[in-house]
């Protein structure tokens, strides 16, 4: 049985105010951030790579959910103040955080990966917002679930490349292993940079495997990840046991990845190739994650005994909703027996009507995620299979310079899942450089891969070397909007020769068989020579080109000259802005310090008996979970003296008011109770700790005399 009293849901005053603040935070993280999200959203159902963060609303739902009694409570819990503190310390970190988080979003917007930027101030945000329109308490609460946002950051595309070509490695070296101990027909090889599974059966031909980025298990780990991260946190246990539990998952979708690829050749090699590919479809990463953490909960609950699933609490007496208690806690073992009511002052007002206002005048300067321009817009393909139209207006004329398309690479395209793969050439009239120009259309940011992880990073992770890398920098093409791209150039080790490309990203619209579709597009142009020496002169021949064609594309918006100013000194005014978080914290805590020194001069200056309660606190608090009844049988224990549950409360208020006791908000099993804390730092010397030695005394004692006992016996 539920023990908060139920109260049917009604659009009472109490409600509305309730639904007021959190719209308030809902709506400023949404209105600043809805573009990323929507580019996220786009990203999971179309890039393979962040399939995964689909999961991420749902897990952060049910967070929530789980404990939503615990963050009303916290909402509109009370304790009595001292008045000593004055200081309206929330109400600027909040601000202090809010505005980290709002110069990042501009800082990020001046990189070459603003998504990224954007993201990790999304949690920042949140945490700004919640602690200015609601309290600490409430953001303690929700910082778990806050921070699990953090995983809506798009994993780095090198980084996900660099452990994907590892884990392809160890797993075809671990399968062909098994496979062998099984007495297959198997051998192991590397074609195009990735381990090759030959099945070879004297009936038929042979059966080859290719374990490559997508078949390493490296986008089920990312995705396990966060569920094993999940199952860890709605645990039951001490913490060790969860560290356990998410650091046994890790391996485990490793290991189940494995066993899937033996079972593919398995299948392969007693049914055929059909069969083999369609159990590999199948039986995808979407499974391994689910079997994965099936598997996890099981092992949870047999081996390490942690209980995964909330049990509804067994009410005390005192906790009955048919009782004639009509107190908002129960006086026996602290539960919250109904929530205490909203009221939203002037000040609440102010800060909410502040924030509002804050976010109006961001929405103002804000800025696309990343550049969108009008793209060439009577020039693309026909069809899927067909050739561009009309070549010589998806780029721009240069002086002295002939543009010609070349190709469209087709096998590029299927490889990579592209709309489009086209290559075009500027051909000098006089004796110039010529300039490839590359242009990779795609409806997810898959297509936005890196040069220097498929040239670089790729190959050294499978052992392999075929180019050193000359130069990797930024480099801007436009100032307004800023659009930046990326040199990057390297030699190829076989043939000694020197390759220098200048690439960015841009989102455009695209004119496609009449309809008008916006595309990520990848441009990169290329340039070539057997001189190594002068790849800076060459990256200076490329720059025109690249600013020539980023101008052509036409941005659609441009950006004022405030959100330049601030994007172009975001660094300087970040760093400002953490020295006064900082500083803040920092006075906060030399408060808090003061205060507890004040603390222990006025409990020197109490009676006895009030020193009592006060060291029952202590006791009780060091010791099991100080609620009202803990706190009654420590003060038992310590003077062997009963004392009622309603002179112990009133004692507490009197204390609290004195600001050497504090009421707060705990859990256990995610139902909120309340307990008491003693704001003042014992010394050896206090009442407690003299009762505690004795005490120690008399077990050691009696101990001693039991031992003599035995023996005599």
């Amino acid at each position: 049985m539920n023990y908060l009293r139920s109260r049917p849901f009604m659009l009472n005053k109490m409600n509305l105010l309730l639904g007021l603040r959190v719209a308030v935070v809902v709506a400023t993280a949404l209105a600043i951030f809805y573009q990323d999200l929507a580019i996220i959203a786009t990203d999971t159902l179309q890039n393979e790579v962040n399939s995964y963060l689909i999961a991420v609303p749902f897990l952060f739902g049910y967070i929530v959910y789980r404990k939503r009694k615990m963050i009303r409570a916290s909402i509109s819990f009370r304790h009595y103040s001292s008045h000593r503190n004055v200081f309206p310390y929330k109400e600027i970190v909040g601000s202090l955080l809010f505005l980290v988080a709002f110069i990042t979003y501009f800082y990020g917007s001046y990189t070459f990966t603003p998504l990224e930027y954007h993201m990790l101030a999304f949690p920042v945000l949140i945490i700004g917002s919640t602690l200015i329109v609601f309290n600490a308490q409430t953001v303690r609460q929700l910082a778990f679930p806050i921070m699990f946002l953090l995983f809506l950051i798009p994993p780095p595309l090198q980084l996900v490349y660099s452990a994907g070509s590892i884990l392809s490695t160890l797993s075809s070296e671990a399968a062909y292993g098994i496979l062998k101990i099984l007495s297959l027909p198997v051998t192991l090889e590397t074609q195009y940079q990735a381990p090759l599974i030959i099945l070879n059966k004297p009936e038929s031909s042979a059966f080859t495997f290719a374990i490559e980025i997508a078949c390493s298990g490296i986008y089920s780990l990312l995705g396990f990840t966060i569920f094993a991260v999940f199952v860890s946190y709605i645990a039951r246990g001490h913490s060790w046991k969860k560290a356990t539990i998410f650091l046994v998952g890790v391996p485990l979708i490793y290991a189940l990845n494995i066993l899937r690829i033996v079972i593919i050749v398995l299948i392969g090699y007693h049914y055929g190739t059909e069969a083999a590919t369609q159990v590999f479809h199948l039986f995808g990463g979407w499974v391994l994650i689910f079997l994965g953490t099936l598997i996890l909960l099981f092992l949870s609950e047999k081996i390490w005994k942690v209980q995964v699933f909330t049990k509804k609490l067994t009410p005390c007496l005192n906790c009955n909703p048919h009782s004639k208690n009509e107190a908002p806690l129960c006086p026996e073992c602290g539960r919250l027996l109904k929530y205490t009511d909203i009221n939203v002052t002037k000040k609440d007002l102010a800060k909410i009507a502040a924030l509002l206002i804050s976010v109006s005048l961001i929405l103002v300067l804000q800025v696309p995620v990343f550049a969108l321009t009008e793209g060439p817009a009577e020039v693309l393909w026909k069809s899927p299979g067909g050739e561009p139209a009309k070549t010589a207006q998806i780029l721009p004329q240069i002086q002295d310079h002939n543009l010609q398309f070349l190709y469209r690479d087709k096998r590029f395209e299927e490889i990579n899942k592209l709309d489009a793969a086209l290559v075009y050439a500027y051909v000098p009239q006089k004796s110039e450089i010529t300039a490839w120009v590359s242009l990779e259309i795609g409806s997810s940011r898959e297509t936005w891969h890196y040069w220097e992880s498929s040239v670089i990073v790729y190959p050294e992770r499978l052992g392999y070397t075929y180019a050193i890398q000359l130069d990797l920098r930024e480099q801007m093409l436009l100032e307004n909007p800023p659009i930046i791209g990326r040199f990057f150039a390297f030699k190829h080790i076989s043939s000694n020769m020197t390759q220098v490309i200048l690439y960015w990203f841009e989102n455009a619209l695209f004119q496609t068989n009449g309809t008008s579709e916006q595309k990520y597009v990848k441009i990169s142009v290329i340039a070539y020579t057997d001189k190594s020496e002068e790849f800076n002169q060459i990256e200076e021949q490329l720059l025109p080109f690249g600013v020539a064609i980023a101008n052509y594309w036409q941005p659609i918006k441009t950006w004022s000259r405030t959100a330049l100013l601030i994007s172009r000194n975001a660094d300087k005014l970040i760093a400002v802005a953490v020295t006064l978080l900082s500083s803040v914290l920092m006075f906060h805590f030399i408060q808090l310090r003061r205060e507890r020194k004040t603390n222990e001069d006025i409990y020197k200056k109490l009676s006895k008996a009030s020193k009592q309660i006060v060291d029952a606190v202590h006791q009780a608090e060091t010791t099991t979970t100080p609620t009202l009844k803990n706190i009654a049988m420590a003060y038992q224990h310590m003077i062997n003296k009963n004392i009622s549950r309603a002179t112990l409360h009133q004692k507490l208020v009197e204390a609290e008011k004195a600001g050497i006791i504090r009421s707060d908000i705990a859990g256990r099993q995610d139902e909120p109770i309340q307990v008491w804390k003693a704001e003042i730092a014992f010394r050896k010397k206090s009442y407690f700790l003299k009762l505690r030695s004795k005490a120690i005394e008399l077990a050691v004692l009696n101990s001693i005399r039991r031992k003599i006992v035995g023996k005599s016996q």
